[in-house]
């Protein structure tokens, strides 16, 4: 999570968990233009002139998953607090990443959890 969205706040987090070189779609938000310099492969969108593509370079992806977060939350939990939002985005996060399998999201559910010593 970044405190607000001004470049000085986003950057340093994209460096932490993104390789460089790495090819980043982004809208034409302040935040990410001097993205290249900083190494990577910058494409944008201009969602302010109704661009949503151009060639390969989309935000469809990360919009739809911020789009299902925010009904799951407003749907189902009503509310989330701050203090708790990471676990609810860790949570969305590991059913998006597996929405096309559902059927192994128990089983990946439990092989995270070690199993108890029953050798005593």
């Amino acid at each position: 999570m970044v405190p607000n969205r001004r470049e000085t706040s986003v950057i340093p987090v994209i460096k932490q968990h993104v390789v460089a070189n790495t090819r980043i779609a982004t809208d034409t938000a302040n935040a990410f233009r001097n993205l290249v310099d900083e190494g990577y492969q910058h494409g944008t969108v201009n969602h302010a002139a109704k661009e949503y593509v151009r060639g390969p370079v989309h935000t469809n992806t990360i919009e739809g998953f911020w789009a299902w977060v925010k009904r799951g939350i407003y749907g189902t939990h009503v509310w989330v607090s701050p203090k708790h939002l990471p676990k609810y985005l860790g949570e969305f996060e590991y059913r998006y990443n597996l929405r096309k399998t559902p059927h192994l999201m128990f089983d990946l559910l439990l092989q995270a959890f070690p199993r108890p010593d029953t050798s005593r």
